[in-house]
């Protein structure tokens, strides 16, 4: 239970099915977090509404620590992806490391079957077969189509799918504030949050000069793609592919980042065409729903065998575009996409799909280097 308005009706929801619900908020705010003080899932306050939601629903309520772990396994990994040079996507690495990681042994201690959350997804379960063994689970988009939350679940792996419940997948956003506001909760009308918890107003610059102090980013220059300098800059750290903003003038038109080169610390820009991918790699892939692949991985069968079209999304707010995916050995595929795509960026998750089943995904690789040297 975050605080927010989803979380709260999920448990609302789940307890007139009959379930024994039992309200569970992680804290996670570490000390140097700079929106701790302010309504975020990862601060104070967040805490008091959720213990306020499980009073009004007559549910048991408990925090658990987990500071030290997000730190190591969320804050971490987002500092070290942008001194890699990859834009990287904290809130995938929170579900499946800790709301669905970590936190399960917590539920085991209370005797819980199930981890319930307020994402907008769908995840589906086939009946426990006659040994008792239960079937892999199916991963769906949410309904609503907006608010749909399946992309920061693709990395979830099948006995983690299996004790997963998300009560809200089959509703929409203004459904759910009607029952809260029906059942008197006072979260009903709390914004949502639109920004990483712990990176108050989008400003991850911010955040990392916090973090990691001025004197740990590395700076290096600004190259066009036929290697000429253009300007020193102050950090990899600052620059993800496709930006505009803050890159040096002087040019006949609209520079872009295309690419990120964290050995020589270059940030090579170009013109918008410069952004358009036809191909690329995704690494560490996960596969949730495909005949053959989905337990033993896509080294169980040959790439031939196995190719298949999808629609991928390359980023959480992308609308999705098809594409032909052939599995490679060592957790690896190739995507070639049907029609080029600008800022495909490295570090961010693509996630395939059938319709509206998640069939895996992976993080998408950087290419070889764009410019001369």
């Amino acid at each position: 239970m975050s605080g927010g308005v989803d979380s709260s009706v999920a448990g609302y929801l789940l307890r007139e099915q009959g379930y024994e619900v039992i309200g569970v908020t992680m804290k996670v705010w570490p000390q140097d977090c700079i929106s701790r003080a302010e309504d975020k899932c990862c601060g104070p306050q967040a805490v008091a509404d959720a213990r306020g939601v499980a009073h009004a629903l007559g549910i048991p309520h408990y925090v658990v620590d987990e500071a030290d772990q997000f730190e190591n396994l969320v804050i971490n990994y987002f500092s070290s992806e942008y001194r890699a040079g990859r834009t990287p996507n904290p809130c995938v690495m929170c579900n499946e490391k800790l709301k669905f990681g970590n936190l399960w042994q917590k539920a085991e201690a209370l005797a819980c079957d199930f981890i319930a959350t307020g994402h907008y997804a769908i995840i589906e379960h086939a009946a426990a077969n006659a040994g008792g063994c239960r079937p892999g689970a199916v991963l769906r988009k949410g309904v609503d189509s907006r608010k749909d939350q399946s992309y920061f679940l693709f990395s979830l792996r099948q006995e983690q799918l299996q004790r997963a419940l998300t009560p809200l997948g089959r509703m929409s956003k203004s459904e759910i504030r009607v029952i809260a506001r029906k059942i008197g909760l006072k979260v009903a009308d709390k914004p949502d949050s639109q920004e990483i918890c712990f990176v108050p107003g989008q400003d991850y610059k911010a955040f990392l000069r916090s973090h990691l102090g001025e004197n740990q980013f590395h700076r290096g220059g600004i190259y066009d793609l036929d290697g000429n300098f253009i300007a020193a800059h102050d950090g990899i750290e600052m620059f993800t592919i496709g930006q505009r903003k803050g890159l040096p003038g002087g040019s006949a038109h609209p520079r872009y980042v295309v690419d990120l080169d964290p050995e020589t610390n270059r940030v090579i820009v170009g013109q918008a065409e410069d952004l358009l991918v036809e191909e690329f790699e995704i690494d560490r892939v996960n596969w949730i729903s495909v005949a053959g692949l989905d337990e033993a991985g896509p080294r169980a069968a040959t790439p031939a065998a196995t190719t298949r079209e999808v629609t991928v999304k390359i980023r959480y707010n992308h609308p999705g575009t098809r594409a032909t995916i052939v599995p490679l050995e060592d957790d690896r595929a190739h995507v070639s996409l049907h029609e080029p795509q600008k800022a495909v960026t490295p570090g961010q998750a693509a996630v395939l799909y059938d319709d509206d089943v998640v069939l895996g995904g992976g993080w998408i690789c950087r290419q070889a280097a764009l410019v001369v040297a």
